[in-house]
């Protein structure tokens, strides 16, 4: 579609249409070279990339997707050129698309290879793409712009992907308690990834999905419910008393290395904890489950990240701001 004489061009946009998928979606790379849209495109990578529109690489992984959507609107209404605001729709098309029944996704689409197929809250991956959705059905800010037929179908698919929220979040002995960073797409059940990510509770992915419940304008008791118990379960499994650091490890192949130490005043959170016990575990490649990070390869340990304070910010103002809204009723002076 020409723009029209009003329209500008923005030069990054320009990057996202080359890019984009046949199907509506982006890649987060093109073999092993990670998509960068600050990089120039040679004529002959622009014409190489074109030549490439029908793979199936596209990805909600590693905010691709995500982020060319809401980059794309922000650019339309600047520049008022309207094969962004398309490009953009498609985008949003491909979410719906991608979208299992219930209320999923994956993490790729159509590729469903190996475990691109589970439910993928890793990396805040299926959040993103909520998040999206959300903002089109609330037609919040620049989304106001996108074509109107969208916003019942976002709507819908928002509602069925916090049901899929609710019924992911696992129970312990009876208790609810955290998600996995990665779901079966059919028994929803906690599932593993690649060698090293095993079938586990986050402590990290379940902060982005706690966040994303506590934006539902008028949470249900179920939503609520989900939310106060991922958050005593976060408060549960913390590591007081430790910190994370870095260190030069000159022995070591990249000469770094990562420890965990006492500090006084510090607070932890593993990356993974075990299903059934809430302890932390640590899996290197061999997949085998550890309970102290010196017990695995240092190519993990200081190229992944095992512990950190993902959930402080949360539990010290985000959660007790939402409380003090959500148990405010309408009128009420909040106090």
């Amino acid at each position: 579609m020409p723009a029209p004489a009003s329209a500008a061009v923005d030069t990054i946009a320009e990057k996202m249409l080359v890019f984009q998928r046949s199907v509506g979606g982006w890649p987060k790379a093109v073999g092993e070279v990670k998509v960068n849209y600050d990089h120039k495109l040679t004529a002959a990578q622009r014409a190489a990339t074109l030549a490439d529109k029908n793979r199936t690489d596209a990805t909600i992984d590693n905010n691709a997707t995500a982020r060319e959507i809401t980059y794309l609107v922000e650019a339309f209404r600047r520049t008022n050129n309207p094969a962004y605001r398309q490009a953009a729709e498609n985008g949003i098309r491909f979410l719906l698309k991608m979208q299992y029944p219930n209320g999923g996704f994956p993490q790729y689409y159509p590729d469903f290879s190996n475990y691109r197929h589970q439910i993928t809250y890793n990396d805040d991956a299926m959040v993103r793409a909520l998040t999206v959705l959300r903002n089109v059905a609330q037609q919040k800010d620049q989304f106001a712009i996108v074509d109107p037929g969208l916003v019942a179908q976002a709507k819908e698919a928002v509602d069925r992907g916090i049901s899929c929220i609710l019924k992911t979040q696992y129970v312990q002995n009876g208790k609810l308690t955290a998600w996995c960073a990665q779901h079966d797409e059919k028994t929803l059940l906690p599932a593993k990834a690649r060698a090293f990510e095993l079938a586990s509770l986050s402590g990290d992915e379940t902060v982005g999905i706690v966040r994303f419940l506590m934006g539902v304008d008028k949470p249900s008791e179920p939503v609520t419910t989900a939310i106060e118990s991922a958050v005593a379960w976060l408060n549960a499994v913390k590591m007081e008393g430790f910190a994370m650091k870095e260190i030069d490890a000159p022995k070591e192949p990249r000469g770094k290395d990562r420890v965990i130490v006492p500090e006084a005043g510090s607070t932890l959170w593993a990356r993974f904890y075990e299903l059934n016990t809430n302890r932390p575990i640590y899996v290197g490649r061999d997949s085998q489950v550890h309970y102290h990070l010196t017990e695995i390869e240092n190519e993990r340990r200081a190229g992944y990240l095992y512990a950190g304070t993902w959930p402080a910010k949360l539990l010290e103002k985000e959660y007790p701001a939402w409380q003090k809204r959500v148990n405010t009723a309408p009128g009420e002076a909040k106090k």
